[in-house]
């Protein structure tokens, strides 16, 4: 079994779902007391979204490539970013390190096409909706059209993230607004949708809406499971 390096914090609220989902996951595959080898640095969240807000992607990147060596010298074999939002800065990090990085954008693309979906809405926070490190991946690499939604409902995704769902809390009002949104990107062709935000599984699950959800943190997980039990 490979070592699993988790770079977390982004919020612990999800990171706490990336550790239950990986664990889970490889007891389902190896029974027993079986549980994942896992190298977890969870940073503080509140000194990466003051970096966020001032633009200081730098000063990010530079913060997440200091952590990433502290998991890789625990003995990682590969290293997950546990956020969306910072995969803005991934290249960065990934070329620190001498372990391979798995790109949540790849994991979940791959999930996309073997699903025959062509085109995808994209529900995240305003850097990953609007700024083309991660719209632009999933056309280059993968051929996927991506539809955000409008600006007005672009914001409410955004606040409700970093206002409700990274510090815990959900509310049926916040609820109804991401179904609205969901419904409305599937009224402008989106065959499936996004949940771009590794938060945003806390508010909304399948059972929820009609239209086909990819949440993000679930399969970045998964991905993870399947790399450390492959036979090399």
């Amino acid at each position: 079994m490979k070592t699993i390096g988790l770079l977390g914090g982004m919020s612990w609220e999800s990171t706490t779902d990336y550790y239950r989902t990986i664990n889970t996951g490889v007891k389902e595959k190896l029974g027993g007391l079986h549980s994942a080898q896992i190298a977890l640095y969870s940073i503080d969240f509140g000194t990466m979204e003051k970096f966020q807000q001032k633009n200081d992607w730098q000063g990010a990147a530079d913060l997440l490539i200091d952590a990433a060596l502290k998991v890789q010298a625990a003995g990682a074999d590969f290293l997950l970013i546990c956020t969306n939002t910072m995969h803005k800065v991934a290249d960065q990090v990934e070329a620190s390190l001498q372990i391979p990085l798995l790109h949540i954008a790849d994991a979940t693309a791959e999930k996309l096409v073997a699903d025959g979906i062509k085109t995808v809405g994209l529900l995240g926070t305003a850097f990953t909706m609007e700024e083309d490190f991660y719209r632009g991946r999933l056309k280059q690499k993968f051929d996927l059209e991506v539809i955000t939604p409008s600006a007005s409902d672009r914001d409410v995704v955004h606040n409700v993230i970093y206002q409700e769902l990274c510090v815990g809390k959900t509310s049926i009002e916040s609820k109804s607004e991401y179904l609205r949104i969901i419904e409305a990107l599937a009224d402008d062709g989106a065959e499936a949708v996004i949940l771009g935000c590794t938060e945003i599984g806390m508010l909304i699950k399948q059972s929820d809406s009609p239209v086909k959800l990819y949440d993000t943190a679930k399969i970045h997980a998964e991905a993870a499971v399947a790399r450390s039990l492959e036979q090399d």
